[in-house]
């Protein structure tokens, strides 16, 4: 019962996938920490300086914190005030021989920037998978819809027609904008390394008695043992927090594209084209029991919300550091830099949900172009009487007034547009009444849209889904599905 006493955030505890929960949790990252300690101490051993391999096999094998041990350390920091130096002797009670060197020569920093150096850099890699996942399954809709006609809209007002698989590809192309903004942010993203307390490598120089390459030798082992290409080449006491605008940007151009997408597939619900999946127990309303709310939709959107404002946060913080570095970033990003990619996560994973079982209603997509489409044929109607022989001004007279006549039925009395049925009622257009079906056929009003539906899918698409990750990922790829 103790879980339902405090507040726990929604975003892990309703939402999240359990391996982006898991690598913001306490859990992982005070293993982090221990993982970097044992690389310090490694690369430090290497080096000359005098660590036994007792000290480095007792923390191999106490990498991972028991229960008791985060007992031990919460009451330290307690004591303290200081998390790092509870974490510091928590894991010295159980490597007892490696207590007197567990974090030689570092700053606090060294564990705490570095560890969420790579939580930056499993977190972008797991959105990228995401990504690659969401697209293929978008892909699939598109090209599954690419021929089918349906009303376009500007201004949500009834345009010409477009399909809607091109519809689709216009979400597929943003998302493809996404994975190449959060691939550079990946591949850009490098490590603190060892730097010291204001980044001036002091006291390792010191431990080293001055030899600068010994010095530089260790911090690029420790960069090579923690899994990354490089090191940052100056820092402060901490990496630099425009590292975490350059990261938190992408995610909220991604917040911004899947709210444009949830927010498309709303409105066409509204409009009863294509609906979000519906569990036959779910219930939409607690008092309209015949609703079937958008409720997925409506949740990519409010986090989508989240998600764009945080970056704020990443601005603000980077700018107030003062001179090599003040605590005042510490609190904001504990929350701003974990809340931002547990957000990213549900938004992509919901929007897979979504994409995995989308509804489209051929009919009712029929009947509201069969709506608008009398009014669209117009100009075909008056070209083709003039091919016939007809005058054009005439005819557009002619079309004119039957259009006028048609939007009152429709506008003033809440009748169906019976424009065509005036059409074929009046002999002036004798000539042509043949050819009205073939006039008046969706398919020949929407352009290039299959046409081009089927070149982005090859020549943009295909590649991307087609490369080395691309494939592991979506082969490997199961459907998900919501908690909640």
């Amino acid at each position: 019962m103790e879980a339902f006493d405090t507040y726990q955030t929604p975003l892990s505890s309703r939402y999240a996938s359990k391996e982006m929960a898991h690598l913001f949790s306490p859990s992982n990252r005070f293993f982090t920490w221990r993982k970097l300690w044992l690389n310090l101490a490694i690369a430090e051993k290497e080096l000359g300086l005098p660590i036994s391999d007792e000290a480095i096999l007792q923390m191999k094998d106490n990498l991972h914190l028991t229960p008791e041990q985060f007992d031990v350390a919460a009451a330290e920091e307690k004591k303290r005030r200081h998390d790092v130096m509870a974490h510091v002797y928590t894991f010295g009670t159980v490597a007892p021989a490696a207590a007197r060197i567990i974090h030689l020569g570092a700053t606090s920093c060294y564990v705490t920037d570095n560890a969420d150096l790579i939580f930056l850099r499993d977190g972008l890699d797991y959105l990228i998978r995401s990504l690659y996942v969401l697209i293929s399954r978008l892909s699939g809709f598109a090209s599954k819809y690419r021929d089918l006609p349906t009303l376009g809209f500007t201004h949500f007002q009834p345009a010409q027609l477009t399909t809607v698989g091109k519809r689709a590809t216009l979400w597929i192309q943003e998302l493809l904008w996404d994975l190449r903004n959060i691939k550079r942010a990946r591949e850009d993203l490098g490590f603190r390394g060892v730097k010291g307390t204001t980044g001036t490598q002091a006291s390792f120089l010191a431990l080293f008695d001055g030899d600068h390459e010994k010095v530089e030798s260790l911090d690029k082992r420790v960069t090579q043992l923690s899994g990354f290409d490089y090191a940052y080449p100056v820092t402060s006491q901490t990496y630099s927090r425009k590292i975490d605008i350059d990261v938190l940007a992408p995610l909220a151009s991604l917040g911004a594209t899947a709210h444009k997408i949830a927010t498309d597939i709303r409105l066409l619900a509204n409009l009863k084209e294509i609906e979000e999946p519906f569990e036959s127990t779910q219930i939409g309303s607690s008092a309209m029991a015949y609703k079937r709310n958008p409720m997925r939709s409506e949740r990519v959107c409010s986090l989508s919300r989240h998600l764009m404002v945080l970056h704020q946060n990443a601005l603000m913080t980077a700018s107030v550091q003062w001179f090599e570095r003040t605590l005042d970033d510490s609190a904001n990003r504990r929350i701003t830099l974990p809340e931002a990619f547990l957000t990213a996560d549900i938004v992509l994973s919901t929007l897979q949900n979504i994409s995995e079982g989308l509804v489209v209603y051929p009919r009712v997509i029929a009947r509201r172009i069969s709506q608008e489409l009398p009014f669209m044929a117009t100009e075909n109607i008056i070209m083709a009487l003039v091919k016939a022989g007809g005058d054009r001004q005439e005819a557009h007279e002619k079309i004119r007034v039957l259009s006028h006549e048609a939007a009152h039925q429709v506008k003033q009395l809440g009748l169906e547009n019976d424009l065509i049925e005036r059409v074929k009622r009046d002999p002036y257009f004798d000539p042509i009444k043949d050819q009205l079906d073939s006039l008046l056929d969706p398919k020949s009003f929407v352009g290039r849209a299959p046409e081009q539906v089927e070149r982005f899918l090859r020549e943009w698409v295909d590649p991307v889904l087609g490369d080395d990750i691309g494939r592991e990922v979506i082969k490997g790829a199961g459907k998900v599905e919501l908690s909640v």
